[in-house]
C-alpha cells in the first residue's frame, strides 16, 4: 500500500465545484491503478498557536480546508500511474476555472507504518 496526501484550501462558495472537480479526476485515477479516494471537508480544524493546518497553507478568510487521500496498492502503480496521466488527454487541460489555488496546496507519498481496520 502507498499513500499520497493532500491538504487544500479552497474556497467556501466553491465546495460544490471542487466535489464535482474530485470526482471527475476520480475517474482517471482510479483507470490507473488508484484503489481508494476519500475527500474531506473541513468541520472542525481548530487554530493551532505553532501551526495547524491553515497556516499550512496560507489558507484566507472564507477558505474551507480539504484534506484529502489517495490509496495505491504500492509506489510502483503510483509512479507508474504519473508517468502515463502526463500524456493522458483527460489530464491535458486543467479546469478552466479552478476551484483552488495549486500553489498553496501541498502533498506527499507516503509509505504507511501502521494501519488500522484494513
Amino acid at each position: 500500500m502507498y499513500i499520497q496526501g493532500f491538504v487544500i484550501p479552497v474556497p467556501e462558495e466553491r465546495k460544490e465545484d471542487y466535489r464535482k472537480m474530485a470526482a471527475d479526476a476520480a475517474d482517471i485515477f482510479r483507470d490507473y491503478g488508484c484503489t481508494e479516494i476519500v475527500e474531506t471537508w473541513e468541520d472542525n480544524v481548530e487554530d493551532g498557536k505553532h501551526t495547524d493546518f491553515r497556516m499550512a497553507v496560507k489558507a484566507e478568510p472564507g477558505e474551507k480546508i480539504v484534506f484529502s487521500w489517495m490509496v495505491w496498492p504500492d509506489k510502483a502503480t503510483c509512479d507508474a500511474a504519473h508517468d502515463k496521466m502526463m500524456t493522458d488527454e483527460r489530464m491535458a487541460t486543467p479546469p478552466e476555472d479552478m476551484p483552488f489555488d495549486g500553489k498553496r496546496m501541498i502533498y506527499g507519498g507516503f509509505d504507511p507504518i501502521f494501519t488500522f481496520g484494513r
